[in-house]
């Protein structure tokens, strides 16, 4: 298809997704509107809004907002109930042709009723898709133990089914055989191309800033595009509209302050209001890990970062809102392991919106943001190497309610500027500059047919610079066959252009470097004509919910991901294209990059146990992770990556104790099968003949040669650890409490080995017995 063609029907696409939301509607009437939380002014997620005595209802969005739609006109009641709240009841008179509009304040219950209440959670499962897909807030973040007394999402991640955590240190998250960088990861719709620090137990995001973080391990739907394995979709707090909050912390591990601030507080339910919410913390643990933890290492452990995000919020009376964020992440690691020094940086902002149109039942969502990140290694052992990659993405979401129907479609745009620079072994500097531009447009449209929830989906992803068009079909369907029991599927073909600086095979790399377009691929794999130079995947996803009691749940998802074409460093080549190669010389001995294909495959089984102050959480995943390359010859090798685990267990449970749930104890022990790693058969004195024939070979100093076996057919120990936590909470006035807490991690000191060094054969270990202290301030 030629390019102008491809603008032309991108641009009718544009026109008509535009235009269509303001189109006319039936006689019938429509209530819509938000529900907040009366003492902070924050959005009641997932609450249950119905008409009472009748089957139309709804469950509220992150935003708070809800919309019941193919109404009769007449007077009803509107119920709302949410788990630990009162129930709401609001006379209402609907009339046709006409929208309500509702904003509804829910108090906190002052009984703690004995009943099991249906939660939030439950009700979402029946009535939507949600096929692999995780949903988390700060509750469930701070219910497992907290490593350094800091709860993390980072740290929370790794007792989601389907993701495979490396290590502690430069270790990275594998999410159902998808790499990092396949990984998409959203703040607040600002796109985030490194998440995670160096030390593997804290990311860049504030847990009590979070409002929600959407986890997809596959099959997610039309209005994600652009990675092929995951995504990860966090939405912050708009901030207290009501008064002055925050809170002050410090651990052996680090330091960090909150701040919301209701710049117009809300005074009442038809006012509108603004806030602001401001977010710095930081590691010492450089310095701190020389006096606690010196039997570690003597040199202490160097890592270091710096977090700061901050937020303002508008919001109009009738619950529109815009949303003006910043952000500014660092991370340094001072000569690891006597090695390297490696450091990155990364900044951005920009802004989102929620319009709710006067006349129409549509929410408008939209945002714009601008992002950058810059990393560089200066290393004694490897090349030193720098990457920068900086963008723009924007995009707008309308979402259109048709009665208990949901259209959803919209535009996504992103722009980026990757720059890439590598010294190697004799003093060239090898660099690569690209910019790429690409463009997404979906649909999906998810109907309620008696016990099915059907939800097709349609992306077309546009990449700019590569003259490619991706056609993307998706689709997800979840069958109610009985009240508690669900069954679900999730399909869908995705694609991406960004890949990795450094390679899938590095076992130890704290380096992330990232490129873009790659041009110099081989011509040819696996005997065919490539005629893409995409990644690419297909995702099938079938599972089955169970809810055995009203406080015990089962939850049992088979996967399988396909990744037809993947793009990964060359470490077979030998020679330089513009410096003519040898005749004969194949595509894996000249090219820049090699073409791969692979399979992930495998089984998550979850079981929860959530009633009054015990929470058991049960996690097991059987998974398979394999690659397949093309030698010089043209055959192909199959292998295991260094991420593929084959057995992965988590149990978790935590309880709350005391009159004024006071005290609060949890625990987490993880197993899991030994990764792969490559073996080595001998070494060797390499002559580099760096004078071509006239080199003095007898003379000249040789570097050390590594003879390796067949890769990654080796496989290290298994991992196991246990890692407890308690905390007291001192409850000081009606908001204000101060919070201690002391947690151990790996309890019984189980010798984990995170890798090998194959030269020197230095075993380096996961972290030890490492208790840590930390004391919080709420306010």
């Amino acid at each position: 298809m030629k390019m102008r063609n491809i603008s032309k029907l991108l641009l009718i696409l544009l026109l008509g997704m535009l235009a269509s939301p303001f189109s006319g509607f039936s006689q019938d009437a429509t209530v819509r509107g938000f529900v907040y939380e009366e003492e902070s002014g924050e959005p009641a997620m997932f609450s249950n809004v119905v008409l009472k005595g009748t089957t139309f209802g709804a469950s509220t969005d992150v935003n708070g907002y809800f919309l019941i739609s193919k109404v009769k006109p007449g007077s009803y009641t509107l119920q709302v109930t949410y788990l630990g709240f009162d129930t709401i009841n609001v006379p209402v008179l609907l009339e046709g042709n006409k929208i309500l509009d509702k904003k509804i304040f829910i108090e906190k219950s002052s009984v703690q009723l004995e009943t099991v209440t249906i939660s939030g959670e439950r009700i979402a499962a029946r009535t939507e898709t949600r096929t692999s897909v995780v949903k988390i807030t700060p509750k469930e973040i701070k219910s497992i133990p907290s490593i350094g007394g800091q709860a993390d999402i980072a740290q929370y991640l790794q007792v989601i089914p389907g993701v495979v955590f490396t290590g502690d240190q430069g270790g990275q998250f594998y999410i159902r055989g998808g790499s990092p960088i396949q990984n998409k990861v959203m703040l607040d719709g600002m796109m985030i191309y490194n998440p995670f620090h160096s030390i593997g137990l804290f990311s860049v995001f504030e847990t009590e800033l979070i409002r929600t973080a959407d986890i997809y391990t596959g099959g997610f739907n039309a209005e994600h595009g652009g990675r092929i394995s995951s995504v990860m979709d966090i939405t912050t707090k708009d901030g207290n509209k009501k008064r002055f909050a925050g809170s002050v912390s410090a651990s052996t591990f680090g330091a960090k302050a909150v701040l919301e601030v209701p710049i117009v507080k809300q005074t009442a339910p038809d006012k509108g209001s603004s806030t602001l919410i401001l977010s710095v913390k930081n590691s010492y643990l450089e310095q701190s890990s020389k006096i606690f933890y010196d039997y570690i290492d003597d040199d202490g452990l160097p890592f270091n970062f710096m977090d700061v995000y901050g937020k303002i919020s508008i919001n109009a009376a009738n619950g529109s809102k815009v949303s003006l964020f910043g952000f500014n992440f660092t991370d340094n690691v001072n000569n690891y392991k006597s090695i390297s020094d490696f450091g990155w940086k990364s900044y951005g902002g920009g802004a989102n919106f929620v319009v709710i149109p006067g006349k129409s039942p549509v929410l408008l969502e939209g945002r714009f943001a601008y992002s950058v990140y810059d990393s560089k290694i200066n290393s004694t052992t490897l090349s030193d190497r720098s990457s920068s990659i900086g963008g723009f993405n924007g995009g707008l979401d309308f979402t259109y309610f048709i009665g208990k129907d949901v259209f959803k479609y919209g535009i996504e745009v992103e722009g980026y500027k990757t720059e890439y620079q590598l010294t190697n072994f004799v003093g060239s500097k090898i660099e690569q500059i690209e910019n790429t531009t690409q463009l997404g447009i979906y649909f999906k449209y998810k109907s309620i047919l008696g016990k099915f929830i059907i939800e097709p989906g349609l992306r077309l992803q546009w990449y700019a610079s590569l003259a490619e068009i991706s056609p993307e079909p998706r689709l997800a369907v979840k069958y109610n066959a009985t009240k508690n029991l669900r069954f679900k599927l999730a399909a869908g073909m995705y694609s991406q252009n960004l890949i990795s600086a450094s390679s899938d095979r590095d076992v130890v790399n704290l380096f992330s470097g990232f490129l873009s377009g790659p041009t110099n691929l081989p011509s040819t794999f696996n005997g065919k004509e490539v005629s893409s130079k995409l990644q690419k995947a297909s995702h099938l996803i079938l599972g089955t919910e169970i809810d055995l009691t009203p406080t015990l749940s089962l939850n049992l998802e088979g996967y399988y991901k396909y990744f037809p074409q993947l793009t990964n460093i060359n470490r077979f080549k030998i020679y330089d294209e513009s410096n003519k190669p040898p005749a004969g010389a194949s595509d894996v001995e000249t090219k820049d990059f090699i073409i791969e294909k692979g399979q992930a495959y495998g089984v998550d089984m979850v079981v929860k146990y959530d009633y009054k102050r015990l929470y058991f959480w049960f996690v097991y995943s059987l998974g398979y992770v394999e690659r397949q390359y093309e030698d010089k010859n043209g055959r192909l090798h199959t292998y295991n990556p260094h991420f593929d685990r084959r057995h992965n267990v988590n149990v978790i449970l935590s309880y709350i104790a005391g009159e004024k749930k006071q005290w609060e104890f949890s625990a987490r022990w993880n197993f899991g099968t030994g990764f792969p790693f490559t073996q080595v058969q001998g070494f060797y004195e390499h002559l580099t003949f760096p004078g071509g024939i006239n080199a003095d070979y007898i003379n000249e100093n040789g570097q050390l040669g590594v003879i390796y076996d067949d890769i990654f057919k080796g496989r290290l120990p298994t991992y196991h650890r246990l890692d407890i936590d308690i905390k007291k909470n001192f409850f000081l006035a009606a908001h204000t409490k101060l919070v201690t807490n002391i947690s151990i991690t790996n309890v019984y000191d189980r010798k984990n080995i995170f890798y090998v060094d194959l030269v020197t054969s230095e075993i380096v270990y996961q972290l030890p017995f490492m208790p840590s202290l930390g004391i919080s301030l709420y306010f």
